[in-house]
């Protein structure tokens, strides 16, 4: 039986965000992003955990100190699934990308999950509370944290060098952003999701979106990533982009502000560009009429 614990942190909640799981000195692991939530952290240091073991058959034990991440995977996931991934009340399960990736992952596993109150001395959760909280950390001061020695013999790219990206997205963009500034690559990447082709592909809009993706419409409508996905496809009329800014507001993030201008008139849009494992995701966008 492997026996471990796996934990998550948040400097700020959302913030910089960590995940760790912890076997023993020799075997564990670690994470994160620049901008995240705890509950996140929480769920990507289980699925790591359960990708990295994955070619192992021993039972896995696992000690968590969040409730939710034990409800989610033992009780609320098969629910959630039935109904297309939305909660009982009809609206989009939170962190779904992770929640999917998680119960493919749980296929054929034999795992045990058991609580253990955060902070009270519990070695193995102890180790991973200080390993979430320095990825944390790490992505705070703008470094890149200590992955760890993950599973010896693990077939998954180890370091988690797909963190923050739990769909198996293609890079379609590689071409349009070399040797380009991260400033030009993001503006490119913007204009990239006004173009049909890209619009009619749902994989390559899912790449250019974070898991955590939100847009506040002219109409003032929130919008959730699954809700657009499902949505999205050509536009009515082509749409140009004019760059009235890009700033960067950290080493991973870049707040763009632009006017789209169409046949029906302009509007002005900000959108916030986040590097995630290495790639450029919108993470926020919002759109005004320009009066």
């Amino acid at each position: 039986m492997i026996i471990a614990a796996a934990d998550g942190s948040a400097l700020g909640n959302p913030g910089p965000a960590g995940w760790a799981w912890y076997v023993d000195d020799t075997c564990w692991a670690s994470g994160g992003w620049p901008h995240g939530t705890n509950n996140m952290g929480e769920l990507m240091a289980v699925l790591d955990l359960l990708q990295q073991s994955a070619h192992l058959d021993d039972e896995l034990h696992v000690f968590c100190d969040s409730t939710y991440v034990i409800n989610a995977i033992t009780k609320w996931m098969a629910g959630w699934k039935r109904k297309g991934w939305k909660t009982g009340g009809g609206t989009p399960v939170k962190n779904v990308e992770l929640m999917k990736a998680l119960d493919a992952a749980m296929q054929g596993r034999r795992v045990k999950f058991e609580w253990v109150k955060g902070h009270a001395g519990h070695e193995l959760n102890e180790a991973a509370d200080v390993r979430a909280n320095a990825a944390a950390a790490a992505y705070q001061r703008g470094d890149v944290p200590d992955p760890g020695p993950g599973f010896a013999g693990s077939s998954t790219d180890h370091p988690a060098a797909k963190v923050g990206q739990v769909e198996e997205e293609p890079d379609l963009f590689s071409d349009l952003v070399d040797d380009l500034s991260d400033e030009e690559q993001v503006i490119e990447l913007e204009r990239s999701l006004l173009r049909d082709e890209v619009r009619s592909d749902r994989s390559a809009v899912a790449a250019l979106l974070h898991p955590q993706w939100q847009e506040i419409g002219t109409s003032g409508v929130l919008w959730e990533r699954d809700v657009l996905l499902d949505d999205i496809g050509p536009l009515d009329a082509p749409v140009t982009l004019d760059v009235l800014n890009v700033s960067r507001l950290a080493p991973d993030l870049i707040l763009l502000v632009w006017r789209a201008s169409s046949d029906d008139g302009s509007r002005l849009r900000s959108s916030l560009w986040q590097r995630s494992g290495g790639h450029w995701q919108q993470r926020f966008h919002q759109g005004t009429a320009e009066g």
